[in-house]
C-alpha cells in the first residue's frame, strides 16, 4: 500500500516542454521522441477508491485492484474490464487488499496482499470464480510486512517486495525485502539493498530486474508524525540463474516521492508511475535511466500495463480511483507470457 493522499492536478510540467497536449485543462504530455499516439487520456473508469495493479489477463482482459477510500467503507476488489465492450465488473468482491497482480504463463492470477483491516499479508492467487487462495503467507515463519508488486519471469520465478506503508499491524520480519519464489515453491530473499521496495519489474531479455525504492520512513504513516522520508530511487540489478547482483541507482527523486508500479515496452523502456507531488505521471525511462517522455494523470499515478494483441499498444494507468488508457507508438512486454 501506498501513503493514500490523493493529490488533486494542478502542478504544471517543467519548462522544457517540447510537445505539450492538454488532457483537461491541467495536464500535459512531454514526448520529444514520439512515444505517445494520442494526445491525451482515454478515461475508461472512475468509480473506484484507490486503483492498483493493472495487469494484462490471456484473453486480452485488463484487471486492476480498487481499495475503498476509507478502507473500511468496504472491502478491497479485483475489477475487470473489457476492452471489447469497454464494460468494467467486479472479478473479486473481497480481494483480501489484493494489490499488485500479474498472470502466470498458464493463465493463473496471482496478488500481493496487503496488510490493513485484515488484508491476506501474502501472496495469493485469484481463482477465476473470484476466490482468494494463499500461495506463500510466511517467511521463516513469519508474517510477511505487507506484500505489495510482483514480477514473475518466464521460467515461472516469482520476485515480489514486501514493504509496509500503513495500517496498525506489527511488523514480525526485520527488514523490507525483495523476495524470490521458485516453481517448486521455496522462497528465498533475492535482495536487501533496497531500503523499502516498490514496483518491480522485468527487461525484455529478463537478465535486468528494475525495482523501486519508495521509502516513506514509516510502516505506519497513517497514524504515525514526524516521520522522515527516506530514498526515494529508480534501480537496476543484474539478473543471472536467478540471482541479483550489481545494484545501479538509475534515477534519484532525491525529497520527492518516487516509483510506484512499473511496466515495460519490448524495447525495454520502462514506464513509471511517479508520485511525486511537484512532477507526477507516467514517466517513461531508457533502460539506463534517461527519461524520454511524460504523462500527466489526473492525479497521482499507482501503476500500468500495456494490454495485448489489439490492445498491444495501449497504455492502461491506475491513478486516484480511476482506470485510463492512452495509444503508444511502442509495443508492451509481459515478462510472463511474452
Amino acid at each position: 500500500m501506498r501513503v493514500l493522499l490523493l493529490a488533486v492536478c494542478g502542478v504544471l510540467l517543467a519548462a522544457m516542454v517540447d510537445i505539450e497536449m492538454a488532457y483537461g485543462e491541467e495536464s500535459l504530455i512531454w514526448d520529444p521522441k514520439g512515444l505517445v499516439a494520442d494526445d491525451a487520456l482515454e478515461v475508461l473508469w472512475e468509480e473506484g477508491g484507490f486503483t492498483e495493479g493493472a495487469a494484462v489477463g490471456p484473453g486480452g482482459a485488463m484487471y486492476f485492484s480498487d481499495f475503498a477510500q476509507p478502507f473500511d467503507a468496504r472491502p478491497a476488489r479485483i475489477m475487470k474490464f473489457d476492452p471489447a465492450s469497454g464494460n468494467t465488473t467486479i472479478h473479486c468482491a473481497d480481494s483480501k487488499m489484493g494489490n499488485g497482480l500479474m498472470f502466470t504463463r498458464d493463465g493463473r492470477l496471482l496478488a500481493c496482499c496487503a496488510s490493513p483491516l485484515g488484508g491476506a499479508r501474502a501472496l495469493v492467487e485469484i481463482t477465476p470464480d473470484g476466490n482468494v487462495k494463499p500461495i506463500q503467507e510466511r517467511f521463516n515463519g513469519k508474517r510477511f510486512n505487507s506484500p505489495n508488486d510482483l514480477v514473475i519471469a518466464r521460467d515461472g520465478t516469482v520476485f515480489f517486495t514486501d514493504p509496509k506503508y500503513v495500517g496498525p499491524e506489527e511488523l514480525e520480519l526485520d527488514g523490507f525485502y525483495v523476495y524470490k519464489m521458485t516453481t517448486d515453491g521455496k522462497v528465498s530473499i533475492a535482495t536487501t539493498e533496497i531500503a523499502k521496495p516498490n514496483g518491480i519489474v522485468l527487461s525484455p531479455d529478463q537478465r535486468s530486474i528494475y525495482i523501486a525504492e519508495t521509502d516513506n520512513g514509516s510502516a505506519k504513516a497513517d497514524l504515525e508524525e514526524g516521520f522522515k522520508p527516506g530514498r526515494m530511487t529508480l534501480n537496476m540489478f543484474r539478473l543471472k540463474d536467478g540471482e541479483l547482483s550489481r545494484r545501479r541507482v538509475l534515477h534519484d527523486f532525491g525529497d520527492q516521492t518516487g516509483v510506484d508500479g512499473m511496466t515495460v515496452d519490448r524495447d525495454g523502456r520502462v514506464y513509471a508511475a511517479v508520485r511525486s507531488s511537484e512532477d507526477f505521471g507516467l514517466w517513461i525511462f531508457s533502460p539506463k535511466g534517461k527519461v524520454l517522455a511524460k504523462i500527466k494523470t489526473p492525479t497521482l499515478p499507482t501503476n500500468c500495463s500495456f494490454g495485448k494483441g489489439d490492445e498491444a499498444k495501449r497504455l492502461y494507468i491506475t491513478a486516484g480511483g480511476g482506470f485510463y488508457r492512452i495509444r503508444m507508438n511502442t509495443i508492451g512486454y509481459h515478462p510472463a507470457i511474452d
